[in-house]
């Protein structure tokens, strides 16, 4: 096996997360930073947070909102058809 191929391991490494929790664990980098932890993580905590970005979520539901609407049975669209056909 080569020598010298394997980097060093820390065992106390530090984690912070965003939410300002941190705790220490193995790693091979002295210092990591991370967005989600066990403490702010919706799964652990239960609570469902959304991360909006450009208002995406909002169009979601406002498309959705729309098609649902405008649906229509085909005795509705063969009507029209019916009724544009006998106006010409």
């Amino acid at each position: 096996m080569k020598k010298d191929i394997h980097p060093t391991y820390y065992p106390e490494a530090k984690v912070t997360c965003a939410c300002g929790a941190s705790f220490t664990t193995g790693s091979t980098m002295p210092e990591l930073k991370v967005e989600l932890c066990s403490a702010c993580h919706p799964f652990y905590t239960g609570k469902q947070k959304l991360v909006d970005t450009a208002r995406r979520v909002e169009k979601f539901k406002a498309r959705t909102a729309a098609k649902s609407t405008a649906v229509r049975s085909k005795k509705d669209k063969r009507a029209t058809k019916t009724a544009k056909k006998s106006e010409k």
